[in-house]
């Protein structure tokens, strides 16, 4: 299974691109700051991440505020380069 959930803010965004379907995408950053417990001992998370989002929710992407909080849900993949990771967002609130 390939699903990730993640809170996070909303650092970066850019313009509305099209693909060659014609669907209107948006590439865009994430921030998350969280403490969780790992080996039961408490552990800082924080990082960054680049996410796109492909179809309507795009243009509900960009509506939101830069330095908005929700939660992003998809799935990960390689970047189009080959290097990194990407969360292709499918649902946010």
């Amino acid at each position: 299974m390939n699903r990730m959930v993640l809170s996070a803010q909303l650092v970066e965004r850019g313009a509305v691109r099209y693909t060659p379907a014609g669907l209107p995408a948006c590439d865009f950053g994430l921030k998350h700051e969280s403490q969780v417990t790992e080996a039961g001992t408490p552990r800082k998370v924080s990082l960054e991440m680049r996410a796109v989002v492909i179809g309507d929710l795009a243009q509900r992407l960009m509506k939101l505020e830069i330095g908005s909080t929700g939660t992003f849900a998809g799935f990960l993949t390689h970047q189009r380069n080959g290097r990194g990771t990407v969360l292709h967002v499918t649902e946010f609130e």
